[in-house]
């Protein structure tokens, strides 16, 4: 196993807030678009303020067959209640949530990555078929 691989973490986005959260939405077909879905805490919220957050999500697409990975996505979450003020006194918060369009010509995997500022990086698979 890798150096980073040993420190990302899995669960079922089901039984744990952390997990990222991949759906698609339409039925993929080779070479036309379709959308994804990307979320953090689907069934089991995750907290969106100052001091515990999702900072971002990640979404990789590892073709069958092929030898590399490809990085499809960076969505980066930037608000989390922070104002002068203080912690969790500001205007605005952003949900840990995206949806994308992406267009494959191969079957294959996608993968998504988040991390959260307190636990850290976690990780989630869709097999994608044609």
């Amino acid at each position: 196993m890798s150096t980073i691989g040993k420190y990302i973490q899995t669960d079922d986005w089901k039984n744990e807030k952390h997990v990222p959260v991949i759906k698609v939405t339409d039925q993929p077909e080779k070479g036309k678009p379709f959308n994804v879905h990307l979320s953090v805490g689907a069934e089991i919220p995750h907290p969106h303020k100052t001091e515990h957050h999702i900072r971002w999500i990640k979404l990789f697409f590892q073709p069958e067959g092929d030898k590399f990975t490809y990085h499809l996505g960076t969505y980066q979450f930037e608000a989390h209640g922070e104002s002068v003020q203080g912690p969790d006194t500001g205007p605005a918060r952003c949900e840990p949530a995206v949806k994308t369009r992406i267009t494959l010509e191969k079957p294959g995997k996608l993968m998504a990555l988040s991390y959260c500022n307190i636990h850290g990086l976690w990780e989630n698979e869709q097999d994608i078929g044609f």
